[in-house]
C-alpha cells in the first residue's frame, strides 16, 4: 500500500534542537487532512448561501478535536487490553487507526451545543453538515485504503487486494467500497437537497441511509476489531442499528410537526 506518502529531511538547525532527522508524511494523515479542508469550505460557502451566516474558524477546530478524541478512543476501546499492555502505541496518531462512529457520536452533541450556544439554527445546519461529514469521511476511506487498515474478508474476486497487514491474503477492499458508497449517497443527498419537505431531512436521511450500509458492510469487513457478539454483531454494526431507530424516530416526529427545535 502507500502508508507513507513521501519523506523529507529537516534542516541542521532544526534537526539538532528536535533531535528528528527526517519527516514521514502518512497518507492517511493527508487525507484526513485534505477532507477536513474541503468540508470546511463547503460548510462555510453553504452556511453563507443557505443561511446567510459566516461561520468562525473556532466551530472547525472545535468539530475536528472532538472528531479526533472520540475515533481514536473508540478504536482504543475496541482492543483495550492490547493498548493496555501497549501503552507506547496510543502516542501512535496519525499513522491510523480511528472508528468512524466514534468521532461521528463525539462530534453531533458537540455541534448541537455550540449552535444552540450561538443562536444558529441547529435542523437548517446539521443538513449542511451531513454532506459536510460525507465530504470528509470518503476521502478519509481513501486513507485508510492507503494505510491498509479496515480491510475486509478473503476473496478470490478479481476486486480483491492484497494488504501489508492481510498476511499475503487477497481480501475484499471493504475501505473503497465504503467510499464509493458514500459518493452515491453525497449525490443522492444533494438532490434531495433541492426538495427537501422540512429542515433535518437530509441529515437524518443520511443517517439512517449510512447506518444501513454501514450495518451490510461490517459483513465484509475481515480486520480484527471489537465485537458485542463475537463474530455477530460488530461494535459499528450496533451503533448503526441505534442510530438507525433514532432516526426514524426522529424523521417521522420532524415530519409530522410535533418536535420543536430551533
Amino acid at each position: 500500500m502507500y502508508r507513507d506518502l513521501f519523506h523529507f529531511n529537516l534542516p541542521d538547525l532544526l534537526s539538532n534542537f528536535i533531535h528528528v532527522e527526517q519527516v514521514t508524511v502518512y497518507t492517511y494523515a493527508f487525507c484526513i487532512a485534505l477532507g477536513s479542508l474541503v468540508a470546511t469550505l463547503y460548510t462555510k460557502w453553504s452556511a453563507k448561501k443557505d443561511l446567510g451566516i459566516e461561520l468562525s474558524n473556532s466551530f472547525f477546530y472545535m468539530i475536528f478535536i472532538a472528531g479526533f478524541i472520540g475515533g481514536k478512543l473508540f478504536y482504543y476501546l475496541e482492543k483495550p487490553i492490547f493498548y493496555w499492555n501497549n501503552p507506547s502505541l496510543l502516542l501512535d496518531n496519525f499513522s491510523g487507526g480511528f472508528v468512524f462512529y466514534g468521532s461521528f457520536v463525539t462530534c453531533i452533541p458537540t455541534v448541537i451545543w455550540y449552535l444552540n450556544n450561538k443562536k444558529i439554527a441547529i435542523l437548517p445546519m446539521l443538513d449542511i453538515l451531513a454532506i459536510t461529514t460525507l465530504i470528509a469521511h470518503c476521502l478519509g476511506r481513501i486513507g485508510c485504503f492507503c494505510a491498509g487498515c479496515c480491510y475486509g474478508l478473503p476473496t478470490h474476486s478479481f476486486l480483491g487486494v492484497i494488504f501489508p497487514t492481510s498476511n499475503n491474503i487477497s481480501v475484499h477492499p471493504t475501505q473503497l467500497y465504503e467510499a464509493i458508497i458514500l459518493l452515491y449517497l453525497m449525490i443522492f443527498l444533494l438532490i434531495i437537497k433541492k426538495y427537501k419537505s422540512f429542515n433535518g431531512q437530509i441529515f437524518i436521511l443520511y443517517l439512517s441511509t449510512y447506518a444501513l450500509c454501514r450495518a451490510f458492510l461490517e459483513l465484509f469487513r475481515g480486520d480484527k476489531r471489537g465485537y458485542l457478539i463475537d463474530g455477530y454483531l460488530s461494535h459499528s454494526q450496533f451503533i448503526a442499528f441505534l442510530l438507525l431507530i433514532i432516526s426514524l424516530f426522529f424523521y417521522k416526529k420532524l415530519k409530522q410537526n410535533k418536535l420543536i427545535l430551533k
